[in-house]
């Protein structure tokens, strides 16, 4: 008699926590993947961000349909078709993703993309602001902290820019609601079932994008080769691990968490900018960026204590 009660305990104890465990590494997978997306848009830079979104759109559908069929899910994505609640936010994140691959793309292309980056830093700022306030979620002093130096970041760089940083507020507000709304669809939709629908929304005017594009010769797509129609065409993939990594742990972890861990991202693309891209950096952007950073490691500090923390409630 005496094993089957510790049996249970455990079952209980260790099942949150190895959900908690698969979605930080499913978090940090998408954000790092989504981190060195720039490279990517180094090899397809003669297209124009218009095609490539749309590309993007069209082969991730291609290769979302595809893992529909090897993973038998094909009910349980006509259940989510049905379920008109899901498929009102679906259509809502599907517009906001669509902003945010359009304005990221032409950000990286048209030398913006410390600009980007900053975006980046602080959209976790607004996926943790949207968890407070609109599902009561408690921040930590550490938190605030890291939110105020945040904000001081903000500021400073929008005088250092000369103007409102509208690259960058547009891809965080963007990603950030797009975060909110996925946290939001239900146990109806899976990362895969989701994503399948997002881009079935999206799929008549990029499709009928491209098809213009190759009716007025003015595509890349066919007419730049083999090698470039191949690049574009493993558009559906970049596209779409990252995000079904990223629904996958949307659905594990509280959005506060979820927005700490962006700061993956912003990390990465700024020193893709700096490295690869060759983008300046004067004293007033490294200020701002300087209480960015100052606010990363208070996050990952307030993170990284946050298991412990758990642990000593469970015990006391």
């Amino acid at each position: 008699m005496t094993p089957k009660p510790a049996i249970a305990t455990t079952a209980t104890s260790t099942g949150p926590a190895s959900e908690r465990s698969t979605g930080l590494l499913q978090g940090l997978g998408a954000y790092g993947l989504w981190g060195m997306m720039p490279l990517y848009f180094l090899t397809i830079a003669i297209a124009s961000p218009w095609e490539i979104v749309a590309s993007r759109i069209v082969f991730s559908l291609v290769f979302c349909m595809i893992l529909l069929s090897v993973s038998k899910s094909w009910t349980v994505f006509l259940a989510l078709s049905r379920d008109r609640r899901a498929m009102i936010r679906l259509s809502i994140a599907s517009v906001l993703i669509a902003v945010n691959w359009l304005t990221y793309t032409y950000a990286v292309l048209n030398g913006h993309a410390t600009e980007a980056a900053l975006g980046y830093f602080i959209n976790p700022l607004v996926s943790i602001g949207l968890g407070v306030i609109f599902l009561k979620e408690k921040l930590r002093t550490m938190q605030w902290v890291a939110i105020g130096f945040g904000l001081a970041a903000v500021i400073t760089l929008t005088f250092a820019y000369g103007n409102v940083p509208y690259i960058a507020l547009t891809l965080a507000f963007s990603f950030g609601l797009y975060g909110f709304v996925k946290n939001r669809v239900g146990r109806t939709a899976t990362a895969l079932t989701s994503l399948t629908m997002e881009t079935i929304i999206l799929l008549v005017p990029a499709l009928g994008f491209m098809i213009w594009l190759v009716l007025t010769n003015a595509d890349t797509l066919v007419s730049a080769g083999p090698a470039h129609f191949w690049l574009l065409a493993a558009s559906g993939i970049v596209t779409a691990v990252p995000l079904l990594l990223f629904g996958a742990a949307a659905r594990r972890l509280p959005l506060s968490t979820l927005g700490t861990m962006q700061f993956l991202v912003p990390i990465l693309q700024f020193i893709v900018a700096m490295v690869v891209f060759k983008e300046p950096m004067p004293p007033e952007r490294l200020i701002g960026f300087s209480l960015i950073w100052v606010a990363v490691i208070l996050l990952c500090i307030d993170m990284a204590r946050e298991p412990r923390r758990l642990g000593s409630t469970k015990v006391s």
